[in-house]
């Protein structure tokens, strides 16, 4: 992740390869906030000339690019070469690099469409900061300053986090088994107006880099091969993780796992070479938590952390079985969380279950038809061996539930059924709890991460009944994703309860913004927001 800094000097004085400056669209055309402005008058270059084509002007989208030139991919020479068709209006996704021409001390200048000001939100300057990182070509540094668009929304201290969010996710590259990796953004200084603009965006700047942060450690974690991410090395991870944080942490293993009553995770784990685990994490408010006055609420996370699925004894055909390393987002979105709750010093009282499997079809691997029993005593019969996300999350929802926290959620790549109803971008939302789904779905439209409220349908119970146990893990009924979701309210005891199904957009099958090619760390920014409390 690139270094962020804050930087009171005016534009034309910021040391970097690349200046970042917005440029809004108007009705009749691009539209430069005094930011902007007063560059351009440095360098002799109105928005009429960008527009059309003019001296200096080279247009062209995210990834679309010449040679390079300066430091960055820009202008064949000083000749104004145009990519693409069409005109520079100030739209999301437009670009534009400029010469710097000695007038500042930038060597280019990138102008980035920002859009129009009545339609900017966060997620707008999110994006605009992800095209502009994506134009950057192989610069090391930037100087930017397009959370100064102006508009009426978002505030400044939103608009600052969004592009430093926006910036730090779209510089990530997975390189840790690349021998020659690409180079990567290394730097990017974020340029306020002054030094009192600057005392007020610290701590907005450090919230967002920790979020940022976290984000990228849930990226490194599922993107890593489940060669080197197994249940014994994610949990190893998680307590070397906890202990940097200074979080409370304990690993069950083997008789420990008897001994708790672990009935699922021991089935589904009964395949694997690797044992399973069960790591749990609690962090509590310390003395520099803020004060309210009222009693600190608790609030249970349960991540499913299957490392790889194969689908067991009912194993998964040819192309199902790739990218299953990414059966473990849940767990590695909470992880990362934790992480970041723990260095904000959250006043929210936080305990996290990471139930650890990889489903093998071993010669103990569980069976068609075998029963099994979840630690509150409530037996599953086992239709499919590869419905195993929802057994071990009984379990540890079951031990989430005991605590007798405020709220629990739990957070699994568990079905393909919601990837049919909601595509691969959006997490689908269940809850018991009115109230406590309305908050999930509000922080996750301040982090700008798509989530949908799904509904509990009563009369889909009945299919989960059995003859020979209380429940089935799975049926033939269409409705899987409701179905598992309802499963899984067996176990939470009544406590207030919010699953969150993220099958879809927990890998990225193309880049797309700030979310890249592969993991994309999903869950991990709204689940901060949500332990924050409401905006």
């Amino acid at each position: 992740m690139p270094r962020l800094a804050l930087s009171p000097v005016p534009p034309e004085r910021a040391e970097a390869d690349l200046l970042v400056l917005p440029v809004a669209a108007g009705p009749d055309g691009p539209l430069a906030p005094p930011v902007t402005a007063a560059v351009l008058e440095r360098l002799g270059t109105g928005l009429d000339a960008v527009a059309e084509g003019g001296t200096g002007g080279v247009r062209g989208t995210a990834g679309v690019v010449p040679r390079r030139v300066g430091g960055v991919r820009g202008t064949a020479g000083v000749v104004p070469r145009w990519i693409g068709s069409g005109r520079f209006s100030g739209a999301l996704d437009d670009l534009v690099a400029l010469p710097g021409y000695g007038a500042v001390a930038a060597p280019m200048v990138l102008l980035v469409g920002v859009g129009p000001d009545a339609g900017r939100s966060a997620e707008t300057l999110r994006r605009a900061a992800a095209v502009a990182v994506a134009g950057a070509g192989r610069a090391a540094t930037m100087a930017v300053a397009l959370h100064r668009a102006g508009g009426p929304e978002p505030d400044a201290a939103a608009a600052l986090a969004a592009v430093a969010e926006g910036t730090a996710l779209a510089a990530y590259r997975f390189t840790r088994h690349k021998s020659a990796p690409d180079p990567a953004l290394a730097a990017a200084t974020l340029l306020v107006d002054g030094d009192r603009a600057l005392a007020a965006a610290e701590p907005v700047l450090r919230r967002a880099e920790v979020a940022a942060r976290a984000t990228v450690l849930a990226r490194d974690l599922v993107n890593e091969p489940a060669s080197r991410i197994n249940p014994a090395t994610l949990a190893a991870e998680a307590v070397r993780l906890a202990r940097a944080a200074g979080l409370e942490h304990e690993v069950l293993a083997g008789p420990a796992l008897r001994r708790g009553r672990f009935g699922a995770v021991q089935a589904v784990g009964g395949g694997s070479a690797t044992g399973p685990r069960l790591v749990r994490l609690r962090h509590r408010p310390g003395a520099g938590s803020p004060r309210t006055g009222h009693r600190t609420r608790h609030v249970a996370v349960v991540g499913k952390g299957v490392t790889f699925d194969s689908g067991g004894l009912d194993l998964k055909r040819g192309t199902g079985m790739d990218g299953m390393k990414d059966d473990m987002a849940g767990a590695a979105a909470i992880l990362a969380a934790m992480t970041a709750a723990a260095e904000l010093g959250l006043a929210t009282e936080v305990t996290a279950i990471l139930p650890l499997v990889e489903n093998m079809p071993g010669g103990s691997a569980m069976r068609p038809g075998d029963v099994v029993t979840a630690r509150n005593g409530i037996t599953v019969e086992v239709t499919n061996t590869d419905a195993e996300g929802r057994l071990i999350l009984a379990d540890g929802l079951a031990l989430a539930a005991e605590a007798r926290p405020d709220a629990i959620l739990d957070l699994a790549t568990l079905t393909g059924s919601v990837v049919y109803g909601l595509g691969l971008g959006c997490a689908g939302v269940f809850g018991n709890t009115p109230a406590l789904t309305a908050e999930v779905l509000a922080a996750a439209a301040r982090a700008g991460e798509l989530a949908c409220e799904l509904p509990l349908i009563e009369d889909y119970r009945r299919f989960l009944d059995s003859e020979v146990a209380d429940l089935v893990n799975s049926t033939n009924e269409p409705g899987d994703s409701v179905q598992a979701a309802l499963f899984l309210r067996e176990f939470v005891a009544g406590t207030p309860w919010v699953h969150l199904d993220i099958a879809g957009p927990a890998t990225a099958k193309e880049a797309r913004y700030y979310q890249p090619k592969g993991a994309t760390g999903c869950m991990v920014r709204t689940l901060l927001a949500f332990l924050e409390g409401p905006g």
